[in-house]
């Protein structure tokens, strides 16, 4: 599966992974506004077998597949979490 990856000006380390180049319509806007501007930072072709350096790939498959996006959060412990909330509340599995 191809997808597109995101990264917001204000959100380090905080990236967004679509299955349609520059289509947000699945993300819910208060995620938008918190990620603010967005720019594409790689194309990927995504598939069980392929490694991700932070993610695990069948998770971001399932939701690319559920929701049409998936959003990878920062390390924890990460002084920049999404919107202030714990992870788990917007980790999407």
């Amino acid at each position: 599966m191809r997808c597109y990856v995101y990264k917001g000006r204000r959100k380090p380390d905080t990236y967004l992974y679509l299955t349609v180049a520059d289509d947000f319509s699945a993300v819910p806007e208060e995620i938008m506004k918190a990620f603010g501007e967005m720019e594409r930072v790689m194309k990927l072709e995504l598939s069980p077998g392929r490694r991700l350096a932070r993610e695990d790939v069948r998770k971001v498959l399932r939701n690319l597949l559920l929701r049409g996006f998936h959003i990878q959060l920062p390390p924890p412990g990460d002084v920049f979490s999404l919107a202030g909330r714990e992870e788990s509340s917007l980790y999407l599995h």
